[in-house]
């Protein structure tokens, strides 16, 4: 059985091994940004490359795209973000720590469940501060904004202030015309979209799991109306068994529906699949959202489009206009769909799985994790399905010399050419295996005194260290098939 992670071990293997650091570690760090070192690097785009063969490749119905960050200021104007996005906040009145009201815990425990979106008239007479242990000396709630803000142009007249995009979703409402006027996709279909997002959050932790840059796979599902309860639920179970398939144990995933009062106002139903992590309140934390978006968000931009000229004589200020009344044609509108073969014209509605790499690689790396005994000694290793493993195989020469390291040096010049491969010959070849087992990696390929005579070398796989002797010829068929590559 699989040891239960801690978050500190999982921090501490992911330092040692270079999967992941604090960002600007030199000067002290930046809170809640990190870097990822050279195996953190290839697991990450591992785990963007496995969602992409999920959603786009194998399908026929997704496409994707690549849209920029910075974006025309009346994008968010129309989804709303501008005005609305924002988390409602808190100061404690003893020790100055400012906090999300809805992540305040009570002083006593209760069953009672805490309201998803706070107003401002909540009492906090209960709440606890995290930082010093308060209890009711909360300063009046008051609205955070999230988007981080920038500006673009080369003189002051010219000077826009832009957002850094908090999502990726609106990128791709944004491109919805362009992609049905550029390829011969229709109704129903997908685009999907991986890519950096940025939110100023107020409280942030727990490693990866929170952080202020971060990385989204969204897909935007158009449909039918009428036809998107049951595109909804295609979606859940298809997101839901992408965790189970690359390893993700079934015990330690559930999903949970979202409450009629916890609905985003734009959402017809919403469910989370949640992981059950090591940290926080309750260990079962967000892993990915499956929402049905209605049409909201393309009549949104409809609306948008039509205010484009208040936005220009008001000379880029989003706070002195506002999105005109929608049209009643709306359905001719650039954003309404026109199904040729029924002469039907509808907006669509949209189905969206939101899922964060950045969390999504932190649940492999603490579900992949595992201690154990081997002849008295501990073993830590990472169990990762091989599509994620950052080294899919170690090659070893047993020791240096008789023609050893010359042998797999030259297999490994062979295999790097199809794999990411690692070459090692420090050290013991048992302390070469537990290296590679700390790090993930499936195989490992030993050069001995047995490859000269008869051209095979040891192949040993991760989880049971069981050894199979493979002829060098056959090494990259051997490693395919086993990896399923």
């Amino acid at each position: 059985m699989a040891k239960l992670a801690r978050l500190d071990d999982i921090v501490s293997l992911c330092k040692r091994r270079g999967f992941i650091y604090q960002s600007s570690e030199i000067y002290g760090g930046l809170a809640s940004c990190y870097d990822y070192g050279p195996l953190g690097a290839e697991l990450k785009r591992n785990v963007r490359n496995a969602w992409w063969k999920h959603v786009v490749q194998m399908r026929e119905d997704v496409v994707g795209l690549d849209c920029s960050i910075l974006m025309h200021p009346m994008v968010w104007k129309a989804s709303g973000h501008a005005d609305k996005f924002a988390d409602l906040v808190t100061v404690c009145k003893k020790c100055g720590t400012r906090s999300r009201v809805d992540h305040l815990q009570d002083s006593k425990p209760s069953n009672a469940p805490v309201p998803a979106e706070p107003q401002q008239s909540q009492d906090l007479s209960g709440k606890v501060c995290p930082a010093c242990g308060a209890v009711g000396q909360f300063g009046q709630p008051m609205a955070f904004k999230l988007m981080f803000e920038t500006q673009m142009g080369a003189n002051v007249d010219d000077t826009m202030t832009l957002f850094l995009r908090p999502e990726t979703a609106q990128g791709i409402f944004a491109n919805f015309r362009n992609v049905l006027d550029s390829t011969r996709i229709k109704v129903p279909f997908g685009i999907a979209q991986i890519g950096k997002s940025f939110r100023n959050e107020v409280t942030t932790k727990a490693f990866i799991f929170r952080t202020r840059e971060f990385e989204q796979a969204e897909l935007e599902f158009f449909c039918k109306p009428g036809t998107d309860e049951s595109w909804f639920e295609h979606w859940k179970q298809q997101r839901f068994n992408w965790y189970l398939e690359y390893g993700i144990k079934k015990e330690n995933l559930r999903f949970r529906e979202h409450e009629k009062d916890e609905l985003a106002h734009y959402a017809k139903a919403c469910v989370d699949v949640e992981y059950k992590f090591p940290f926080g309140s309750g260990d079962w934390q967000e892993l990915e959202g499956i929402a049905n978006r209605t049409d909201y968000d393309l009549r949104q931009h409809q609306r948008g489009i039509r205010t484009m000229n208040d936005w220009y004589e008001n000379k880029g200020d989003l706070t002195k206009i506002a999105l005109r009344q929608e049209s009643e044609d709306y359905l001719k509108g650039p954003l309404a769909y026109f199904d040729e073969e029924t002469r039907e014209r509808y907006v669509p509605y949209v189905i969206e799985p939101s899922a964060g790499i950045d969390r999504s690689t932190l649940a492999f790396l603490v579900d992949a994790y595992d201690e154990e005994q081997v002849n008295n000694e501990q073993r830590n290793l990472l169990r990762f399905h091989p599509a994620l493993a950052p080294v899919k195989a170690g090659v070893f020469p047993l020791v240096k010399k008789d023609g050893m390291p010359e042998i797999a040096m030259n297999i490994y010049n062979d295999l790097k050419k199809y794999f990411t491969v690692f070459y090692d010959e420090k050290a013991a070849v048992g302390r070469r295996y537990r290296r590679q087992d700390e790090a993930g990696t499936p195989y490992c390929i030993t050069v001995d005194g047995q490859s000269r005579e008869d051209n095979t070398v040891t192949v040993r796989e991760r989880d049971s260290m069981e050894q199979t002797r493979v002829h060098i010829d056959q090494v990259k068929t051997y490693l395919r098939e086993k990896l399923d590559l």
